[in-house]
C-alpha cells in the first residue's frame, strides 16, 4: 500500500493516536496540509507524554541541574559527572511501567536493556544496574505473577548482559494493584575526552542504522505508555517490546569498539519510538535536517511499511551519524560482532524530516514543531491546602502505646514492606566484573571503579506514603533519604538521577502532588548541593480496571550517585563485634504520622509526614562521613522505615550479632521513640564512643549512646517499665526471611 492508497485521516483516526482534537489542529498548522498516516503516527509518538514531557516541562525547568563536578545534565540520553582523574560517571534511571504490568518478563527485561543503551550510547562501559519497583497488595490474584516475572526479566536480561545487578528496593501497596512501577537504572564509568553526545551535524554526513533488525513489536509503546490502563489493557500486549541481552552485549563491545575511534559524529539509542524518536531528536538538537531511505532500513518481518519501521520499538537498535568516508571502518566493526549495519541516510541542512519509500516522499515534516514546539502544557493544580482537604489524611490525635515492644518489632521486620528481599537478589548476578564491594541489602550499593581505589555509591529510594500524605515533605524526603543512604556508606553524594511517576496529570489533584514533589526535590537538592543531572517522567499510572480511576501513589523514585575516594574504607551496616557502643546521631522526636509501626502495628494511616530540616541532614551527612573517613566507627546505618528499632535489628541480623537496648524511665511512650521515623538520624556501632560523640556535638547533633552490641537476641532494656522484653535473632531473621519464599510458594 503507498500513502497515496493509505486511508484518509478521520476523527476516529485521529483519537486511536492519542492526539487531541486541538493537538490536530495544531498538526494541521504546523504542515499547512492533512498529514498522512505515517505523519500522523511520527506526530502521535513524538507528542506522547512519554516523548515530550509535555505536562511535565513546565516545572521540570526549575529543579536544579547543575555544579561544578556536572558535565552534561537532562537534555541528553543520560547525566554525566566528573569522577577525577579523567573518569565520569554516567547515569540515569528510567520507567518501564506500562509493558510490565501487561507482560512482566519482556516489559522488565527490556526496561534493563534500554536503560543500558542509554549509558553506553554516551560512551559509558555500563557497570552496575539498580531498579526500584513498586508492587499492589501481597494477596492480589495478579501479584505473584507479575512479583516473579519482573524479577525473571530483570535477573535474565542483566546477568546475560553481564552487568552487575547491585541492589534496589521493592514496595507494596494496595494502590498498585492495577499499575505497578518498574524503574531501572544503569551507570557506566567513561573517559571525559570519550563521551559522545545526540546532535547530529555535518551536511551530508551519513546516517547509520546498527544492531538487531526491525519488527512490529513495541509499535505504539510510547503511546499506550501515556493512558490509563482499563480492563482491556491485556490486549495491548503485542505492544511490548522482546528484549535479546546477547544481542546488547555484542552491541556494547561494538559500540565501545567504534567509540574508540573518531569516526562517529553523534549517536543515539532507539528507545521510546524507536527510529522516530532518535532521528527527530539527533536531527532537532543539531539545528539540521535528516532525509531517510526505508527501503534500507534492515526488517526482519516482510512487508513492513514505513509507518510500522518509525514507529517499532524493537530492542536493540542505535542510529549513528559517522564522519565521511568512515562507513567501511563502522561496518567491518559491527559486522564482526555479526550485528547489521546499513547506511540508510543522510544529514541534510532542511530543517526537515524527509523519508523515502519506493520512490515516493512519505513523509516531510518540519522537525521543529516534532521537538522543540511540541506542546507544553501548565496543568491546573490543587493549593497545598486543597490538596490536603482531598486527600483525606486524618490527623494522628492520640499516639498508640505498646506492651510489647519485642513483639511489635518481630511483626514490622516480617511486614511486606520490610522483610527481607533475599528472595529477590539471589536471583541477580551482583558479582560479575568483579567490582562489587558491597551490594544489596545495605544502605548504598558500592562498586569499585575498574583498575583504581575509587568507588561509586549507588542507591535508589523513595516513601511513597509520605508524598500522599505532604508532596511537598515527601519530595524533600526523597532527595534526603538518597543522601543519607549515601552517606552511611562514606561516599561524598554527587547528583541525582529521578524517574517520576504519577497518575494521570489532567486531574489537579495529581498535578498537586506533581508539583508539591518538585519544589520539595528542588529545595533537597539545592540545600545538599546534589544536582538532578537526568531522569524520566511517567504520568498515566492509573488504572479503571480497579475501580474507577485508581491513581498509584505519587512515587517520585530517586536514584542517588556519590564517590569515595578510597573504596576499603567504605562502611556496611553489619555489626562487627560484641561490647561496641550504639550511639544514636540526629535528634529523635517520637514522629509516628506516617510511620509503618503506625500502619502495620496499629492498622492507620494517619498524620502528617515527617519534616525534614535540610541544615541538619547536610550537617548528619557530613559528620558521618568524617567518623567512616577517619575509622571511628564499625557499622553504620541510617534510620528509615520502621524508625530505629528497626535499624538495629537489620544491623544485627547482618553481622549476627545482638544488642542491648536501654530505654530510659523518662520517655513517656518508648514505641513511638523506637519505632517513629524521624529525619536526619544514624545509628554507628563504636568502640570509641567519646570521640564520636564529641565529633557529633561538635556538628551541632545529638549523639545518644542507647546501648550495647553482643549476645544473640534484641533485647529492650525498658527502665522502670516491667524489665527487659527480647526476641531471639534466630526468630526474628525467620520472620524476616520468611515473607517472599512463602509468598512465591502460595502460602500467604
Amino acid at each position: 500500500m503507498t500513502v497515496l492508497d493509505a486511508p484518509r485521516i478521520t476523527p476516529e483516526i485521529v483519537a486511536e493516536h492519542g492526539l487531541a482534537p486541538e493537538e490536530y489542529d495544531r498538526v494541521l498548522h504546523a504542515l499547512g496540509r492533512e498529514p498522512n498516516l505515517v505523519e500522523l503516527g511520527i506526530f502521535s509518538v513524538m507528542w506522547s507524554e512519554h516523548c515530550s514531557y509535555k505536562s511535565s516541562r513546565f516545572h521540570l525547568k526549575k529543579l536544579p541541574t547543575k555544579a561544578p563536578w556536572v558535565i552534561c545534565g537532562p537534555g541528553e540520553n543520560a547525566g554525566v559527572i566528573d569522577i577525577g582523574d579523567g573518569q565520569a560517571a554516567i547515569f540515569k534511571m528510567e520507567s518501564h511501567n506500562h509493558p510490565s504490568y501487561i507482560e512482566p518478563y519482556q516489559g522488565a527485561a527490556t526496561g534493563v536493556g534500554g536503560i543500558l543503551r542509554d549509558v553506553f550510547t554516551m560512551g559509558a562501559r555500563p557497570v552496575a544496574n539498580m531498579n526500584a519497583l513498586r508492587f499492589g497488595r501481597p494477596d492480589h490474584p495478579k501479584m505473584r505473577h507479575l512479583i516473579a516475572g519482573v524479577v525473571s526479566g530483570i535477573g535474565g536480561y542483566g546477568n546475560c548482559v553481564g552487568v552487575p545487578t547491585v541492589g534496589g528496593e521493592v514496595n507494596f501497596d494496595t494502590a498498585y494493584d492495577g499499575n505497578i512501577l518498574v524503574n531501572a537504572m544503569t551507570v557506566g564509568v567513561a573517559h571525559t575526552d570519550k563521551i559522545f553526545y545526540s546532535a547530529a551535524t555535518g551536511l551530508g554526513n551519513p546516517i547509520v542504522y546498527v544492531g538487531s533488525k526491525t519488527g512490529r513489536d513495541g509499535i505504539h509503546g510510547a503511546t499506550m505508555a501515556s493512558a490509563d490502563f482499563d480492563e482491556n489493557s491485556d490486549e495491548k500486549r503485542p505492544t511490548v517490546q522482546v528484549g535479546d541481552p546477547f544481542t546488547e552485549k555484542l552491541l556494547i563491545e561494538a559500540c565501545l569498539e567504534l567509540m574508540a575511534t573518531d569516526a562517529i559524529v553523534a549517536i543515539q539509542d532507539m528507545g521510546a519510538a524507536g527510529l522516530t524518536s532518535s532521528s527527530v531528536e539527533m536531527a532537532s538538537k543539531g539545528g539540521a535536517g535528516i532525509r531517510l531511505d526505508m527501503n534500507k532500513v534492515p526488517c526482519r518481518e516482510e512487508g513492513m511499511t514505513p509507518y510500522e519501521m518509525m514507529l517499532s520499538e524493537s530492542q536493540e537498535r542505535m542510529l549513528m551519524v559517522l564522519k565521511p568516508g568512515r562507513e567501511a571502518e563502522a561496518e567491518a566493526i559491527f559486522r564482526k560482532w555479526e550485528l547489521d549495519f546499513a547506511v540508510i541516510g543522510e544529514v541534510t541542512d532542511t530543517g526537515h524530516m524527509v523519508l523515502e519509500f519506493d520512490g515516493e516522499v512519505v513523509c516531510d515534516i518540519p522537525l521543529g514543531p516534532l521537538a522543540d514546539e511540541a506542546p507544553e502544557y501548565e496543568r491546573p493544580y490543587m493549593s497545598r491546602d486543597e490538596y490536603k482537604a482531598w486527600a483525606k489524611v486524618e490527623p494522628l490525635g492520640d499516639i498508640p502505646e505498646s506492651t510489647d515492644i519485642a513483639a511489635d518489632l518481630l511483626k514490622l521486620m516480617a511486614s511486606p514492606n520490610l522483610a527481607s528481599r533475599r528472595w529477590i537478589w539471589e536471583q541477580y548476578d551482583s558479582q560479575v566484573g568483579a567490582d562489587t564491594v558491597e551490594k544489596s541489602g545495605g544502605d548504598a550499593a558500592v562498586v569499585r571503579v575498574h583498575g583504581t581505589g575509587k568507588a561509586l555509591a549507588i542507591t535508589t529510594d523513595c516513601t511513597p506514603r509520605y508524598c500522599y500524605a505532604d508532596p511537598y515533605e515527601g519530595g524533600k524526603q526523597a532527595i534526603a533519604e538518597a543522601y543519607r543512604n549515601l552517606c552511611a556508606v562514606g561516599a561524598k553524594p554527587l547528583a541525582v538521577t529521578n524517574c517520576l511517576n504519577f497518575g494521570n496529570p489532567q486531574r489537579p489533584e495529581i498535578m498537586a502532588q506533581f508539583v508539591g514533589c518538585l519544589e520539595g526535590m528542588g529545595e533537597a537538592c539545592r540545600a545538599l548541593d546534589f544536582p538532578i543531572v537526568s531522569g524520566n517522567v511517567s504520568l498515566y499510572n492509573e488504572s479503571k480496571a480497579t475501580g474507577g480511576g485508581s491513581a498509584i501513589l505519587p512515587t517520585p523514585a530517586i536514584g542517588g550517585v556519590g564517590l569515595l575516594d578510597d573504596w576499603s574504607k567504605s562502611a556496611m551496616i553489619a555489626f562487627k563485634a560484641e561490647g561496641e557502643q550504639v550511639i544514636l546521631i540526629g535528634h529523635s522526636d517520637s514522629h509516628v504520622g506516617q510511620s509503618l509501626w503506625l500502619d502495620v502495628c496499629h492498622g492507620r494511616r494517619d498524620g502528617d509526614a515527617p519534616p525534614v530540616d535540610l541544615s541538619a541532614e547536610r550537617r548528619a551527612g557530613e559528620c558521618i562521613r568524617r567518623l567512616i573517613k577517619a575509622g571511628h566507627v564499625s557499622a553504620v546505618h541510617d534510620c528509615s522505615d520502621g524508625g530505629a528499632a528497626v535499624a538495629v535489628a537489620e544491623m544485627a541480623l547482618a553481622g549476627n550479632v545482638g544488642m542491648i537496648m536501654t530505654v530510659v524511665e523518662q520517655i513517656p511512650n518508648p514505641g513511638a521513640i523506637l519505632f517513629g521515623e524521624d529525619q536526619g538520624r544514624y545509628i554507628v556501632a563504636t568502640s570509641d564512643p567519646d570521640t564520636v560523640r564529641g565529633l557529633a556535638n561538635a556538628a551541632n547533633l545529638f549523639a545518644v549512646p542507647i546501648g550495647t552490641t553482643g549476645g544473640d537476641s534484641i533485647t529492650f532494656d525498658l527502665v522502670g517499665r516491667g524489665g527487659p522484653q527480647s526476641v531471639t535473632l534466630a526468630n526474628l531473621r525467620a520472620a524476616h526471611e520468611g515473607f517472599f519464599p512463602a509468598l512465591m510458594q502460595g502460602e500467604l
